[in-house]
């Protein structure tokens, strides 16, 4: 893991995350970044610069990228495959080339396509935050992370150890697996889930009425089950038109889920129904919270407070003094289904934490969610 030469084409909070991790954890790392914008300077890479991140600004991937131990691909996955085509003929035979994208099938099958095998690794660190860009980057955004990686055929088993250590090295945890299966898993446990968690919103904006009864009554859980539903739609649209074929598996088996549940409903089927929440309720409670995932988390406090004058202000002012910032807070007025009155979302789960055991001393009712 010394002397690693490592390029970056594209440089967002992912590629800037990943380079910071590397500047932080390991000995003589060179890393060049190239400027794909040739005729302006680029933003994201001369803060990366002038922060000592990166080493190098290129603006030629034939002279700078031919030295590159490997290569990150940080763009959109059309746009990744066309960098492809560039490096093809310029990486040296040792070279390993990563991407960092949430789908793997289109790359992979331009990668066979253009007989790239043996330099590429699939790569997808499940980690990310609501901020965007370079700035926001932090070396801790990839700690305890899954770093998925989905290795070519052909690629030598030294390259698959290489990337696997590295992973380990800057504090995210390697798993290694088919492309076609990653695609399907994410489509699973992501994809299908932002689909539902939107058709849901609209279901209800569809069937509320002038006054929206609806919209006012659905704070709480209903706030809480769709919260995915509020990521970007051009991403989402993305997602969907290069993840078809395993997001069209996924929703079809939901579809037929729920059909079943339809005709549980129409024949009273009591021991249908009471399986049905059963089996969910044992396989969610059994789900890991401590590891970062696919679907980021959210980092959230419940109390009670008393009805009066300033009790929210006194709550923020305690948490302020301690340095502890506060991402959101408001009243939960529909709690058929929550316990506490006031939530407070934080940034981070060091922050929740602090804010926990700082209101637990101020003799605040906390609710913990599992």
């Amino acid at each position: 893991m010394e002397d690693v030469t490592a390029g970056f084409i594209g440089f967002g909070l992912i590629g800037g995350s990943i380079a910071r991790a590397m500047k932080l954890r390991l000995t003589n790392t060179h890393i060049i970044a190239f400027n794909y914008y040739q005729d302006r300077p680029n933003t994201n890479l001369e803060m990366a610069l002038e922060d000592g991140t990166i080493d190098l600004i290129s603006t030629d991937l034939a002279k700078d990228f031919c030295q590159c131990d490997i290569i990150f691909l940080c763009c959109p996955v059309l746009t990744n495959i066309q960098y492809l085509k560039e490096l093809k003929s310029i990486i040296k035979p040792t070279c390993i080339i990563t991407d960092v994208g949430s789908v793997k099938g289109n790359i992979h099958t331009a990668v066979q396509e253009l007989n790239m095998n043996p330099y590429f690794i699939g790569g997808h660190p499940m980690a990310g935050s609501e901020k965007t860009g370079y700035a926001h980057s932090s070396a801790v955004i990839l700690e305890n992370a899954y770093y998925v990686l989905t290795p070519s055929e052909q690629v030598e088993q030294s390259k698959i150890d290489f990337l696997y250590n590295l992973v380990k090295t800057i504090g995210s945890l390697p798993l290694i697996i088919d492309a076609d299966e990653h695609d399907d898993v994410v489509a699973a446990i992501s994809h299908v889930p932002h689909l539902i968690a939107s058709s849901l919103v609209n279901m209800v904006k569809q069937s509320d009425d002038p006054d929206e009864k609806m919209r006012l009554l659905a704070a709480g859980g209903f706030k809480d089950i769709t919260r995915i539903a509020s990521s970007s739609p051009i991403m989402w649209q993305n997602i969907c038109l290069t993840n078809t074929k395993s997001i069209q598996k996924f929703l079809e088996r939901y579809i037929a889920t729920l059909t079943d549940f339809d005709k549980a409903l129409s024949d009273c089927d009591e021991t249908a129904l009471y399986d049905f929440f059963e089996t969910a309720r044992e396989y969610r409670d059994n789900i890991p919270t401590k590891k970062v995932g696919m679907l980021k988390q959210v980092y959230e406090v419940y109390l009670d407070i008393f009805d009066e004058t300033g009790a929210i202000a006194t709550i923020a002012t305690i948490l302020a003094s301690n340095n502890i910032s506060i991402k959101n807070i408001g009243i939960i007025h529909n709690r058929e289904f929550e316990e506490g009155v006031l939530r407070i979302e934080f940034y981070d789960e060091e922050a929740s934490l602090a804010a926990v055991t700082l209101l637990e001393k101020y003799r605040y009712n906390i609710y913990k969610r599992k």
